[in-house]
């Protein structure tokens, strides 16, 4: 049987191309690349060798929880300018939170309300000023929800790297 292999690019629906290129360029450090002359708004950015985010401009409704994670290089950095921006967003999974194999998690707001989930490499050290934020919680977020089904194990990760 055919399988996918890899994430080749993501799409993200924004409402001010401008806007959002800007934070992901900016703030985020992505590197815009040619897009395809199509006869919309859009932009396209390289996230490495392999994958792109490709962000489009219509009217659209957004998802309140649905995301992207970016795993990024400087988890530090990132959590005080986004708090200093003040789009980290703890309403659809919680607070701020470190992982059971070690990486920060926290999720944000592009200009456009898309929520982007923010993740360090699990060898990240922490600077301890963020364990005592306000934004901080520690342990796994819990929905109340107390439905179990799906596929878990007590040893699950974001970060499946060969070997």
């Amino acid at each position: 049987m055919a399988k996918a292999i890899q994430i080749n690019h993501v799409a993200l629906v924004v409402s001010n191309l401008e806007k959002a290129c800007e934070f992901y360029e900016h703030e985020l450090g992505l590197e815009p690349i040619p897009a395809f002359l199509f006869d919309y708004p859009t932009a396209f950015f390289k996230i490495n060798e392999d994958q792109q985010l490709h962000l489009t401009e219509w009217e659209d409704v957004f998802s309140f929880r649905g995301h992207i994670c970016l795993q990024v290089d400087d988890i530090n950095t990132i959590f005080w300018r986004m708090k200093e921006l003040g789009i980290i967003d703890i309403k659809p999974w919680g607070n701020v939170r470190q992982l059971p194999d070690g990486p920060i998690q926290m999720f944000v707001r592009d200009p456009s309300g898309n929520l982007i989930e923010l993740s360090s490499s699990p060898e990240t050290k922490i600077d301890p000023n963020i364990f005592e934020d306000e934004l901080f919680k520690a342990g796994i977020y819990v929905s109340g929800r107390n439905d179990f089904r799906g596929y878990k194990s007590k040893d699950a990760t974001l970060y499946h790297k060969k070997k």
